[in-house]
């Protein structure tokens, strides 16, 4: 009896075995694209763009892996914010290294309003991505997430976003951008902070003010009636 019961939970095991190694496979897992970062972004957010195009086959490759693997409406939350996290991010150094050199992404015509990106035959903008998809998934910590190749933008993070680490980088990124006193000058009392909070103030106040979605990242405390004000955006 106990040889018939332990053939029975072989044979059943088998299958479901089979299949997740095949859904593993078939899951893109963003790999590439942090080995590139890791080659070309410092742990301090510089970007070696002369690097990118070094590599830019590399680049167009992982393109390809991400035309191949759009998420579907059977995707986990987490996959796909990261999926279109660094769509954007990638497709923003793709788009630099095409027009590089350049002393700002605003010299290049129309940067966010052109539908350049191309994903399993679908043409996608950069502020379509960020206006249509991640902005609508309710998860504003995104915008320290992608960057806008400019001075003022958050840091590019020097690793891709993953599912299994994603809310572990929201955190990470949150907090880095808002305590950045390059970026933002915080005390208790008077704050002047970066455009995108302006720019962006809706996504921020879904649960309270800007000053509480803050204070959730700020290592100084700031007082509710602090004097908000915002620095001008250097898209160098």
């Amino acid at each position: 009896n106990d040889k018939i019961v332990s053939t029975i939970v072989t044979k059943t095991e088998k299958p479901s075995t089979v299949v997740a190694s095949k859904s593993e496979v078939a899951a893109i897992n963003h790999a590439n694209w942090t080995a590139l970062l890791q080659k070309n972004v410092s742990k301090s957010g510089l970007v070696n763009y002369k690097g990118f195009q070094k590599d830019s086959k590399a680049v167009t490759a992982y393109l390809n892996e991400l035309s191949a693997n759009v998420p579907t409406k059977s995707t986990s939350r987490n996959a796909t914010l990261a999926y279109w996290i660094n769509a954007y991010n990638a497709y923003t150094v793709k788009l630099i290294i095409d027009n590089y050199p350049t002393k700002s992404i605003k010299d290049i015509n129309d940067p966010w309003g052109k539908k350049f990106i191309v994903l399993a035959g679908k043409n996608y903008s950069l502020e379509g991505i960020e206006n249509e998809i991640l902005r609508k998934m309710d998860e504003p910590r995104i915008h320290f997430a992608i960057n806008c190749a400019s001075v003022s933008c958050p840091n590019l993070l020097n690793e891709a976003f993953t599912d299994a680490k994603l809310e572990q980088q929201l955190k990470a990124v949150s907090k880095s951008f808002i305590n950045d006193k390059t970026k933002n000058t915080i005390t208790a009392n008077k704050i002047e902070v970066s455009k995108i909070f302006d720019w962006f103030a809706a996504d921020f106040k879904t649960k309270g003010s800007v000053i509480d979605f803050l204070n959730q990242f700020s290592t100084t405390k700031i007082n509710s009636n602090a004097q908000v004000n915002f620095k001008e955006y250097n898209w160098g």
